[in-house]
């Protein structure tokens, strides 16, 4: 548990500093607080689990990931993000495809997330019916914050803008989705069999 809480601190001060550093000369503060609000709420969960659920270090790892992709996103704006501009020079695509990124991580790391509870709480049994539901759970998970940036153009066009993204793109929400659909399928296509190997030897499932 000692070697958990300083995993855990490590990870929780990680993502406050990529919520400080990121905030610092962003370009649209609440296009930031938009964005990042998913980190301040991983932190609250991270801190108020600690106890009752100990995460394993793999998840604990996409998250922190995770929270830099956003935080990232955040700061400059999807469209904005320098990387993205240099995937588009460098692969010659038709726009920045940073925002691409976050949601292929919007569909792994809630997929790893989603399997170690489903698991470790017995939710469902039969690794084809875990593959099945994480799939929804990401899917929704995605068409959710897809609800949010319509609910967020609705209020304020302003904020719409950034938060979006969409680079004129009509087809935009569709490869969100899509690409979270990839993320959550790759994650539990490639790294399934490490995560219940770590969910072991940590003591949260049995020995076989």
């Amino acid at each position: 548990m000692k070697s958990y809480k300083k995993q855990l601190a490590m990870q929780i001060g990680f993502m406050v500093l990529c919520l400080i550093v990121t905030v610092i000369n962003c370009k649209d503060l609440l296009t930031w607080f938009l964005e990042t609000v998913p980190v301040m709420i991983g932190i609250a969960i991270l801190f108020f689990t600690r106890d009752s659920f100990p995460i394993t270090s793999m998840l604990a790892f996409l998250i922190a990931i995770h929270s830099l992709v956003l935080s990232v996103g955040g700061h400059y704006t999807y469209a904005e993000v320098p990387f993205g501009y240099w995937m588009q020079d460098a692969f010659h695509l038709s726009r920045n495809h940073y925002d691409r990124i976050g949601h292929f991580l919007q569909g792994f790391m809630p997929a790893i997330l989603a399997r170690e509870i489903f698991i470790r709480k017995r939710i469902v049994s039969g690794k084809r019916w875990i593959f099945f539901l994480v799939i929804c759970v990401c899917l929704a998970f995605s068409a959710f914050y897809e609800l949010i940036e319509w609910w967020t153009a609705l209020v304020s066009k302003e904020a719409s803008a950034a938060f979006l993204g969409t680079q004129g793109d009509v087809w935009d929400t569709q490869w969100d989705m899509f690409f979270a659909l990839i993320g959550a399928s790759v994650a539990q296509l490639t790294v399934s069999g490490w995560h219940e190997k770590q969910m072991r030897l940590c003591g949260y499932l049995p020995q076989h």
